[in-house]
């Protein structure tokens, strides 16, 4: 998820945690802790384009990691004699929000690498990297703790706040389920044999939903909104072997293909190839010249062809929010 709503959440636990002794300083701590994981974005700003991409939410969101946080935070604790609260509750809160901050990342179409060094990715797909709709009650209840010292009082605040935020997040886990079906009964009754499907949802929202399909030539894209009236279609982007077959051996190739987790498309403009992440759609709907949402250039360097992001302007924002809009109300 955004910074702004990891430190939401991480304030919110460590109220939950350490309000009782700490009052206000646990939005400082909270603050910190949700923090430290996204710090990874830091490290990415020293490396190629395409390994900063592989990085992320890796060995910064493993247990690993909160292992050698938690112990060096240990001897921290034992050196300072001021110390407001005991050492149980100090870990205590440590964890949870450490631990929170990943929980979360896993319902993202990113995902996250928690027992890492292991390659594989824990992600649910249910709910986009920024939703208001999940934040603004962690914020409102934040605000109603800071106006307060009485530690019931605070307790039942953020109690409510974290229900309820942690609620729509269960919901979009049974919506998710909801368009996959409807997905895939438009698959069956259309006669489409496939071998793979993901879907996750679009900015912003949990009513309108993206779907990924993999067939043997080529991969299909589609969206459901709840508020549909009509018939779910689908969109046919040809896998283009031929032009990926130029770029086997390619170190950038190998490591943009397992950041994808195979959802890739190989194509071509002006003689150049783009590497075309299929996982977060489209920015617009001309399918003679599809432009997608995170897509690489490989451009002729001395040392061999690179990666280079295709960057991405406000105006490309502006068009794909209100894409999104439009197609929110039902087709």
């Amino acid at each position: 998820m955004d910074s702004f709503t990891q430190i939401a959440l991480g304030s919110a636990v460590a109220e939950i945690c350490a309000g009782k002794k700490l009052k206000n300083k646990t939005i400082l701590y909270g603050s910190i802790l949700g923090t430290i994981p996204d710090l990874d974005v830091v490290v990415g700003l020293f490396l190629d384009p395409v390994s900063a991409v592989l990085i992320h939410r890796g060995i910064s969101h493993s247990l690993f990691l909160f292992f050698i946080l938690i112990s060096s935070f240990r001897l921290d604790y034992f050196k300072n004699r001021k110390n407001r609260i005991n050492f149980l509750h100090a870990s205590n809160m440590v964890f949870w929000c450490l631990f929170t901050h990943v929980l979360l990342d896993m319902f993202t179409s990113w995902g996250t690498q928690i027992l890492w060094p292991l390659d594989y990715r824990f992600v649910l797909k249910t709910i986009f990297v920024v939703d208001p709709l999940y934040t603004i009650p962690l914020i409102i209840a934040l605000i109603m703790v800071w106006k307060t010292k009485d530690a019931i009082v605070r307790k039942k605040h953020i109690t409510k706040g974290l229900f309820i935020s942690s609620f729509y997040l269960l919901l979009s886990c049974s919506i998710k389920l909801y368009a996959l079906h409807q997905f895939e009964k438009a698959l069956d009754k259309q006669g489409i044999h496939y071998s793979e499907i993901i879907v996750k949802p679009t900015a912003f929202n949990i009513i309108l939903w993206n779907a990924n399909i993999a067939t043997t030539a080529s991969y299909l894209l589609s969206d459901y909104s709840l508020l549909d009236n009509q018939a779910i279609t689908f969109t046919n982007h040809k896998k283009n072997k031929a032009l990926e077959s130029q770029l086997n051996g390619n170190s950038d190739f190998e490591k943009l293909k397992k950041a994808s987790e195979g959802w890739y498309i190989i194509s071509q403009k002006n003689k150049s190839l783009y590497f075309n992440d299929l996982r977060f759609g489209l920015l617009n709907d001309n399918p003679e010249n599809p432009q997608f949402a995170f897509s690489y250039k490989f451009i002729a360097t001395e040392s061999g062809l690179k990666a280079v992001e295709v960057p991405k302007s406000k105006r490309d924002g502006k068009r794909l929010l209100l894409k999104i809009a439009k197609r929110l109300k039902g087709n």
